[in-house]
C-alpha cells in the first residue's frame, strides 16, 4: 500500500468534495438570514430601557459567546427534540441540517446583536434630533438617517460573522451531515484512509477560497457604497 504524500489527490479531489458545497452554502445563508433577523431582536431589545428585557438579550449573549459552538449544536440537536416532546411535539423526523441551521442561526444571532448595538451607539445621537426637528418621524429617521450609517459601520464585522459561519458548518458532520468536511472525511477514508491528508488540504483550500471571495464581496460593496456616497455629497454641493 502507497502511503507517500500524493500532491495531484489533492486536486482531483476537489470535484467530489465540491458535490457537497450546495449543502454547505444553504447552512451558511440561512442561518446567516435567521442570525440576522435574531441579532435585530436582540438589539431592539438590549436598546431598550426596560430592564427585564436588556437583561434576557444580554444574558442570552453572555451565554453564547461564553460556550462553543460545537457544544451549542448537540445541545439543539439532543436538547430540542426532547424538550418539544414534553408538549406533545415530535421533531425527530426533521432533517438534521435543519438542528444546524437553527443552533448557527441561534450562535450567529447573539454576534450580530452586539454589532449591530456598537453601530447603532456610534452614530451621532445630534443627527437624529435634527431628522426629528425637521419633521421627521422616527422611522424615516431610522431608515434614511441611522441604518445607512450604521450599516456602513458593521459591515466588516458582518463579513467576518458570514465566514465564521462557513467555517462553522464543518461542525455538521459530527451530526451526521455530509457537508464539504464530511465528504472531504469520507474520500479520504477511502482505501483505509491513506488520502486523508489529501483529502483534508483539498478541503482547506475550497474554505480558503470561499473566504476570499466572501471578503472581496465584501470589499467591493463596500467600494460601491463609499462611492454612490461621494457622488451624493457632490451632487448637493
Amino acid at each position: 500500500m502507497n502511503k507517500i504524500f500524493d500532491p495531484s489527490y489533492i486536486f482531483s479531489s476537489i470535484p467530489s468534495i465540491m458535490k457537497a458545497l450546495p449543502l454547505t452554502l444553504i447552512i451558511m445563508i440561512a442561518s446567516l438570514i435567521f442570525g440576522l433577523l435574531l441579532g435585530l431582536i436582540l438589539t431592539v431589545m438590549k436598546l431598550q430601557k426596560n430592564i427585564v428585557l436588556k437583561s434576557i438579550a444580554n444574558g442570552y449573549t453572555a451565554f453564547i459567546r461564553g460556550t462553543p459552538a460545537l457544544l451549542q449544536l448537540f445541545l439543539v440537536f439532543y436538547g430540542l427534540p426532547q424538550a418539544l416532546s414534553f408538549v406533545g411535539i415530535d421533531i425527530n423526523d426533521w432533517s438534521k441540517s435543519v438542528f444546524a441551521i437553527i443552533t448557527f442561526a441561534l450562535n450567529s444571532g447573539a454576534f450580530i446583536s452586539e454589532i449591530m448595538r456598537s453601530a447603532y451607539l456610534s452614530v451621532d445621537a445630534g443627527q437624529s434630533e435634527a431628522a426629528l426637528s425637521i419633521g421627521m418621524n422616527n422611522v424615516q429617521c431610522l431608515r434614511r438617517i441611522i441604518i445607512p450609517q450604521a450599516f456602513k459601520i458593521c459591515l466588516p464585522n458582518l463579513g467576518n460573522i458570514i465566514i465564521s459561519l462557513l467555517k462553522e458548518t464543518s461542525y455538521v458532520f459530527t451530526i451526521g451531515v455530509v457537508d464539504i468536511l464530511g465528504k472531504a472525511k469520507l474520500i479520504g477514508s477511502d482505501g483505509y484512509g491513506v488520502r486523508q491528508l489529501e483529502a483534508f488540504l483539498a478541503v482547506a483550500l475550497i474554505y480558503w477560497v470561499i473566504s476570499i471571495v466572501i471578503e472581496q464581496f465584501i470589499s467591493l460593496y463596500e467600494h460601491m457604497n463609499n462611492k454612490s456616497i461621494k457622488k451624493l455629497a457632490n451632487s448637493n454641493c
